[in-house]
């Protein structure tokens, strides 16, 4: 491995002069892959193999609690010559995009760190779903990083101006670019995000592109990319997460195809905020846009203002931020007390069932 990079293409210069090394018998590095037992971290001075401490393992409660892509560390070493280095310690993230972690454990999963742009990847073909660029919007507010839509694809669309418009009224306080990947200039207008010292995370499912811009990016082909299936939907490429410094300065980081995204934690503020302005008129402050009078937010989707099937989404985003922080045991619990709470809750229902019995 043995390649040097400079403080300005790790990031590191910037975050040393915002927060301090903090322990000068540590080397800063920054995690540029992730693997299964394993990461690979740059330094000034090398790319090397490095494992985590049993201290930050006994520690962490969380894979959020644990190194992830995008992560500047403490390490034991700054090159690889004595052998694979070992992380003590995670600097404290300016950002993180996370997911609910695939499979029945459920835990907060870091998908990119310390990023400054996500670049919301959606193709403008049977992968166009802006139910769950909602999702991903609410996500990536949350993140601390700022959010740029990029519609892929664009020469398989035969009504751009159309779906540039639904995208713009959920996209609400985020830049849309649109990009085709046949062309050799499909990254041009993402160009402008990137610059040394920056670093962007590009998210979205499967073949919707993303491997191809990152290497136009690159100037190589150092991702594999696949061709869409015959059904329109996108093949799996990208299995790992992986930082790749761009020429000229900057970096991006290359994340597998989620096209299910468990919600974590997440901006529903700023992501519906047509919605919550709305909100704000209605007659009654508890509103729950149903039937209640006077609802602003009813009387938008009467009137045109906002579909139907974007409120219905966002009250779905509210529901799972709910549970935010429960376990499952919790969560059921949380459920059969919402599922009696019109019956005057779940004790009422038992004494309705015990004085049935008694008769």
């Amino acid at each position: 491995m043995n390649k040097k990079y400079s403080s300005i293409d790790l990031g590191i210069a910037d975050r040393i002069s915002k927060v301090g090394l903090g322990n000068e018998k540590y080397h800063l590095g920054r995690i540029i892959a992730q693997h299964k037992d394993f990461y690979r971290v740059a330094t000034e001075k090398s790319d090397m193999l490095a494992k985590t401490s049993g201290k930050i393992l006994f520690k962490s409660n969380d894979i959020k609690d644990l190194p992830a892509v995008g992560d500047f560390v403490f390490l034991d070493r700054d090159e690889s010559s004595g052998g694979n280095a070992i992380i003590h310690g995670i600097l404290e993230r300016k950002s993180s995009f996370i997911r609910k972690a695939a499979g029945t454990s459920q835990q907060a999963q870091v998908i990119a760190a310390n990023i400054d742009t996500i670049f919301i990847c959606m193709a403008l073909n049977r992968d166009f779903n802006l139910r769950r660029l909602e999702r991903y919007l609410a996500i990536a507010w949350d993140s601390g990083a700022c959010p740029v839509v990029v519609l892929t694809k664009a020469d398989l669309c035969t009504d751009l101006e159309m779906m540039i418009a639904e995208v713009s009224s959920v996209a609400i306080g985020a830049e849309i670019l649109v990009t085709s990947g046949l062309t050799c200039d499909g990254s041009k207008s993402i160009r402008k995000y990137i610059y040394p010292g920056q670093t962007v995370a590009f998210i979205g499912s499967s073949g919707v592109g993303k491997s191809t811009l990152i290497n136009l990016l690159l100037g190589e082909e150092k991702i594999l990319t696949a061709q869409t299936r015959r059904d329109d939907r996108g093949r799996h490429t990208t299995t790992n997460r992986e930082l790749f410094f761009i020429p000229g300065g900057g970096a991006v980081i290359d994340t597998p195809g989620m096209r299910e995204i468990g919600l974590e934690n997440a901006d529903l503020e700023r992501a519906f905020a047509d919605i919550e302005k709305l909100a704000a008129s209605c007659h009654f402050s508890d509103c729950t846009h149903e039937n209640e009078p006077n609802c602003a937010v009813r009387r938008a989707i009467d009137e045109g203002k906002i579909d139907l099937e974007r409120l219905l989404n966002y009250k779905k985003l509210i529901k799972e931020a709910k549970y935010e922080g429960l376990n499952s045991r919790q969560i059921e619990q949380e459920k059969v007390n919402e599922m009696f709470t019109a019956m005057g809750g779940i004790k009422n229902v038992r004494d309705l069932i015990k004085s049935r019995k008694n008769r």
